[in-house]
């Protein structure tokens, strides 16, 4: 670990610092026992260890008291322009459409998101969230049950896995993709490694790379032929050789519908730049951004960001067509930001109106969230598309 890159961080508290070692102790008993480990499973362990994982432990993740803020955390906004821009996808489908949130996070979007439908006497026949962390979703119940009427709150059903019969409707996923478990690849004379994490004398963490499996190796050549060129010697990036079959898992069973996917990253030319040669993992800790991995495992959101080409090819093997892509700016403003936030504007007093203010700034500024996230929806078997004209027009999937 470089204390250069985390001297600047707040310091942790005792029953922190407790609990991190209580998973580094976890992740050293399973390296010791089994050798190096993938940096995705390393990723995995960190995040979604049962009790011991950054996810499925009690601390407060999201929001000013947590160490990042997510859109919806800004106000309603956001959920209300989602709402919008899906909603006569949901009319068209008829009153069997489902809604299936994926990580509900603190349950800002869903009680927004209802609040909307609602208001449009357009609620979904079941707003479905996949949440796998068990204190995560215990946050959400309560939430939507004090927040929303009885009538909406019983639309709201938790599942621990995707829907295995076939359903109709719209899958929604905001900052979903860049935490999965990701693997990370670097060139070595020419041939393609992974990189794991073992142990030093001391029982430290550290990076070794090891010749990387067939899955790995292809994945990484896939993207070089369609870039035209080689990753130089001593590239190191992030690669999700598993998000086909992710894509098919979470939305195999969706017979007709929308996928809609919001998270921060890049077309692939950009993401695998020349110039970005230690790739784009973060670690976040109390709302400070910081590239050590290995700092306070368990404490720390581990985030790479996302290739929107693969997951637009991935969407493609799993039978959907990309309908939109564009930035999360562009996407709020064709999906009636303007009138949202006009209508927000006249429901609240002075205070109100320029917290209003800073959610836009927030959501639409290229220094913001703007630029940095992008939004794309995959389409499947829908006989039209009934998305606004202002989205369809604003799509830039020509370059993917």
């Amino acid at each position: 670990m470089n204390p250069s890159k985390t001297s600047r961080l707040p310091e942790p508290a005792a029953d922190e610092l407790a609990h991190s070692e209580r998973l580094l102790q976890y992740l050293r008993e399973q390296i010791a026992a089994r050798g190096p480990m993938p940096f995705s499973q390393y990723m995995e362990r960190c995040l979604y260890a049962p009790g011991l994982g950054y996810y499925s432990a009690g601390k407060t993740k999201f929001g000013e008291a947590g160490d990042f803020v997510t859109a919806p955390e800004l106000g309603d906004l956001f959920a209300r322009c989602v709402v919008q821009a899906v909603q006569p996808t949901m009319a068209l489908l008829g009153d069997e459409a489902d809604f299936l949130e994926l990580g509900g996070g603190s349950g800002a979007f869903a009680e927004a998101a209802l609040r909307a439908f609602a208001e449009n006497d357009a609620l979904p026949r079941r707003y479905l969230i996949l949440e796998p962390s068990a204190d995560l979703r215990e946050r959400q119940r309560e939430r939507l049950i004090h927040a929303l009427p009885p009538q909406v709150a019983a639309r709201v059903a938790w599942i621990d896995r995707p829907p295995e019969e076939n359903w109709h409707g719209v899958l929604f996923a905001n900052e979903v993709i860049d935490a999965l478990p990701t693997t990370r690849f670097v060139i070595r004379h020419g041939e393609v490694y992974e990189e794991h994490v073992a142990l030093d004398g001391d029982g430290r963490l550290l990076r070794v790379d090891r010749p990387a499996d067939a899955l790995v190796s292809s994945a990484v050549r896939h993207v070089e032929r369609n870039l035209g060129r080689e990753f130089e010697e001593g590239y190191r990036s992030e690669i999700l050789p598993q998000l086909p079959y992710w894509i098919q898992a979470i939305a195999g069973s969706l017979e007709a519908g929308l996928m809609l996917f919001i998270d921060y990253g890049y077309v692939r030319r950009e993401f695998y730049l020349p110039e970005r040669q230690e790739g784009t993992l973060m670690a976040h800790y109390r709302h400070r951004a910081h590239s050590d991995p290995f700092y306070l495992p368990g404490l720390n959101d581990l985030t790479a960001s996302v290739d929107f080409t693969a997951l637009a090819e991935a969407g493609n093997s799993a039978g959907f067509g990309v309908a939109t892509y564009l930035s999360q700016a562009q996407f709020l403003i064709a999906a009636g930001l303007q009138q949202v936030f006009e209508d927000a504007y006249e429901q609240v007093d002075d205070m109100g109106r320029m917290r209003l203010a800073q959610q836009v700034k927030k959501l639409t500024l290229p220094d913001q969230m703007g630029e940095r996230f992008q939004a794309m929806l995959l389409a499947k078997g829908l006989p039209a598309l009934p998305l606004p004209v202002d989205l369809l027009e604003a799509d830039q999937a020509g370059r993917l």
